[in-house]
C-alpha cells in the first residue's frame, strides 16, 4: 500500500469512534485531511466539529460541516488527529503542521484522543522526526539558546508563521527517553507558548495502518 492508501485505511478506522450526535474534535495534517473527508460522509450524524487549525476549519466547511469555536464547547467526547511520532507509552511528537498549541488545546478539552498514523510512526524512542516548539517571536534567540543546552539543535522553520502569529524552531538530535518531563522543561521556558511533545496528555487510542491492515493500541 502507498502511504496515502495507509492514510485513508486509517482515516476510515477512525470513523467508527465518532459518537453520533456529538461535536467532534479534528486534528490538522494529510492524515487528519483523509478523516475529514471520510467525516464527510456521515456529516448528518454529526451536530459540528471544532478545528484544530484555520486549514482544518476550511476543510471542514467544504464539507459543509458546521465548525465551531472551541469557547463554546463544554463536551466533546473525542478528538481525532495524526502524530509525527508515538512511542509505545502512546506518547507523541505533533507539530509537524505547525498547528502544535491548538491541537494541544482541543486535545486538553476532549475526553478522549484517538492518534491516527501510518505505522512507521511507532518508535521506540522519539526524537528523529524534529520536536517543533512554539515560541513568542522576540524570544526566538533566547528560546533556541535554552533548547541547545538540552543537547538539541534548534533551526528556525523558514518562512512559516503559526495562526498563532508566532515562530517555530525545530529541534533536531533529541533522544527523548522521558517525555513527559522533556515537555515539562521546554514549556518551562519563557518565551515558549507550547512545544509538540504530547506526553502529559497523550493518545488514549492508537490506530496505525499497515500491510496487514489497522493495529489498534490502547493506553494501559
Amino acid at each position: 500500500m502507498t502511504q496515502d492508501e495507509l492514510k485513508q485505511a486509517v482515516a476510515r478506522a477512525a470513523i467508527d469512534y465518532v459518537v453520533p450526535g456529538a461535536i467532534i474534535g479534528v486534528g490538522t495534517g494529510s492524515t487528519a485531511n483523509y478523516f475529514i473527508d471520510e467525516l464527510g460522509k456521515i456529516k448528518d450524524r454529526i451536530p459540528a466539529a471544532v478545528a484544530s487549525s484555520e486549514a482544518t476549519a476550511k476543510r471542514l466547511a467544504g464539507h459543509g460541516i458546521k465548525v465551531l469555536d472551541l469557547n463554546d464547547v463544554t463536551d466533546m467526547p473525542v478528538y481525532v488527529d495524526g502524530a509525527d511520532e508515538i512511542d509505545p507509552s502512546m506518547a507523541m511528537i505533533k507539530g509537524g503542521g505547525g498547528a502544535l498549541t491548538r491541537e494541544k488545546i482541543v486535545a486538553a478539552v476532549a475526553q478522549k484522543f484517538v492518534c491516527i498514523a501510518d505505522a512507521s510512526k511507532l518508535v521506540q524512542v522519539m526524537g528523529k522526526f524534529p520536536l517543533p516548539v512554539e515560541v513568542i517571536p522576540m524570544a526566538r534567540a533566547h528560546v533556541a539558546r535554552e533548547l541547545a543546552k538540552l543537547g538539541g539543535e534548534p533551526v528556525l522553520r523558514a518562512g512559516f508563521t503559526t495562526d498563532n502569529g508566532n515562530l517555530i524552531l525545530d529541534v533536531k538530535g533529541l533522544a527523548i527517553t522521558d517525555p513527559k518531563a522533556l515537555e515539562t522543561r521546554i514549556n518551562a521556558i519563557v518565551g515558549v507558548v507550547t512545544n509538540g511533545l504530547f506526553a502529559l496528555r497523550g493518545a488514549d487510542v492508537a490506530l496505525l495502518s499497515g500491510a496487514d491492515g489497522v493495529k489498534t493500541l490502547i493506553r494501559s
